[in-house]
């Protein structure tokens, strides 16, 4: 694959903002604006171990919400448009679940519910989707209990309750995936989070069968299911070990897939693996084998289209030919042949990282602009928030003042559903004495509107605002601009990503 190509193809991108340069309507009547940008941009918010939020456990109710907010409104500093918040590190819950005690990174101590109450999932979504941020619930399935856990063991937690399901690996519990009530159990858990929270996908990341624990001889240790594997050779299985374990992870998929599809079409199903999917695929990568020590087929997972994004977690520099990171996203581009979302999984914690793997910021803009390269390549998400929290190397600077300077939608899912809500009824009101116009406008038609795209044009030029789907009104100020605004359009876009007709309104000879 030619690099060079690939960094000159994302530069050409980049000049394409979401202010486009066209020729004015003929007709002034005519007011059509260009598509807006569309890219996802999203962040990962860890709450394993404290890694993102909160930044220690025990924080006061106040404290906790005032450190989600302010990642939140970084998010839209940056004009993000998603993040990723994990509500489950360890059969643990950051929200009220009838199934699973109170996460102790929450509050210090696992089972203890937050004081004075509320349900941080409840509370994060509705102040993601005020800003238009999507809030994509991520859940690890299997692990049990972390090894950086402190508190003791709550009474109502599955090490108790379910003891057969749970295997002691290294220092840490897994729920073993060849139990099929395991199965149940992780499926009901995530099932309950859709059904009950305004939620706009539901992710996983890279832990599905343990990374390989080794003992005090450096040996590796093999993962423990040898009750779960007996009972399926009893029952006349005739996989081999290694495929009936990666059996089992498959089977859970494609029915959490079916399962979301079923109860809510709109909440995507998104999966994060490890980058490589094997070792030689494609010929020069070398690297660790998920396939065969995870017992992750991502690529059958992709191949069966049982998910509506993709982020693969290309955690390796550009330069790096045995993991390039280009090279690696060409080859998950070929295996989609379903036309999912493809959206990078990007490692902006090494940037600031002062080591040797650290990273300088010019390399996460570096795979943005190869991402923006790749044909059928849509996005990026970043690992973790707190980079662009700390604002490392500038990097929360370099984004918003260059490759995030304007705002983009995320890109729309078709194949869930295709049809584009009505236009809106527009109206507009001068206000005479400022010179300043209100746009106001209600959706018409049963299309639920999820986000407005309000668009203004001035001479040859269009700029795009996306607004949050309950604000209805806009205010244009004279003061703002430099020279007069001339039309206007709004559009809606829905919860699967598609927008609709176009409300436009000529504003030249506007009617005092």
């Amino acid at each position: 694959m030619n690099i060079k190509a690939i960094l000159l193809g994302g530069l050409l991108v980049l000049s394409s903002p979401s202010a486009w340069s066209i020729e004015p309507p003929k007709d002034p009547s005519q007011v059509i604006p260009p598509p807006p940008t569309r890219e996802f941009r999203g962040a990962w918010i860890a709450t394993v171990a404290n890694i993102d939020w909160p930044s220690k456990p025990g924080l006061t109710t106040d404290q906790q919400k005032a450190e989600l907010i302010a990642m939140l409104n970084r998010a839209v500093e940056l004009k993000l448009n998603a993040v990723i918040f994990q509500v489950r590190p360890a059969a643990d819950a950051l929200y009220s679940s009838k199934y699973e005690p109170w996460s102790e990174f929450l509050t210090g101590k696992m089972g203890k519910a937050p004081e004075p109450y509320y349900d941080p999932l409840a509370f994060a979504v509705q102040e993601a989707h005020n800003r238009g941020l999507e809030l994509h619930a991520w859940f690890n399935p299997y692990r049990a209990h972390h090894a950086e856990a402190q508190s003791e063991i709550s009474a109502n937690h599955i090490s108790f309750t379910h003891p057969e399901w749970v295997r002691q690996y290294g220092n840490y519990l897994w729920l073993d995936p060849g139990e099929k009530a395991v199965q149940d159990y992780t499926l009901g858990v995530i099932m309950d989070v859709v059904r009950r929270y305004d939620i706009n996908a539901v992710h996983i990341d890279d832990y599905f069968y343990p990374y390989s624990q080794r003992d005090a001889q450096n040996q590796t240790v093999d993962f423990p299911d040898q009750p779960s594997w007996q009972k399926y050779l009893q029952s006349g299985g005739k996989l081999s070990r290694n495929d009936w374990r990666r059996e089992n992870i498959n089977t859970l998929v494609e029915r959490l897939y079916q399962a979301i599809k079923k109860e809510k079409s709109w909440v995507k199903l998104g999966i994060s693996p490890f980058g490589i999917w094997r070792p030689s695929y494609p010929p020069q990568i070398e690297g660790y084998d998920a396939y065969e020590k995870l017992y992750a087929d991502s690529r059958k997972w992709l191949a069966n289209g049982w998910l509506d994004y993709f982020s693969p977690q290309l955690y390796w520099k550009i330069e790096y030919p045995e993991q390039s990171y280009p090279v690696l996203l060409n080859w998950w581009v070929e295996q989609n042949t379903k036309g999912r979302h493809i959206w990078a999984g990007n490692y902006t914690s090494r940037v600031g990282n002062n080591t040797r793997i650290g990273w300088p910021a010019d390399e996460i803009l570096y795979q943005i602009r190869v991402t923006r390269g790749q044909n059928g390549a849509t996005g990026n998400v970043h690992f973790s928030m707190k980079t662009l929290m700390q604002n490392r190397e500038g990097i929360s600077d370099l984004l918003a003042k260059g490759l995030y300077s304007r705002p983009a939608l995320v890109p729309a899912s078709p194949w869930l559903d295709n049809k584009a809500p009505d236009k809106p009824s527009l109206t507009t009101e001068k206000n005479v004495a400022s010179g300043s116009i209100k746009l106001t406008w209600k959706p018409t038609g049963k299309e639920k509107v999820w986000l407005w795209v309000v668009q203004t044009r001035t001479g040859n030029q269009w700029t795009t605002k996306i607004l949050p789907g309950k604000q209805t009104v806009y205010i244009l100020n004279k003061a703002d601009s430099q020279v007069e605004i001339e039309s206007v359009a709004v559009s809606a876009v829905n919860l699967y990503g598609t927008q609709g007709g176009v409300a436009s309104v000529n504003l030249i000879d506007y009617e005092h």
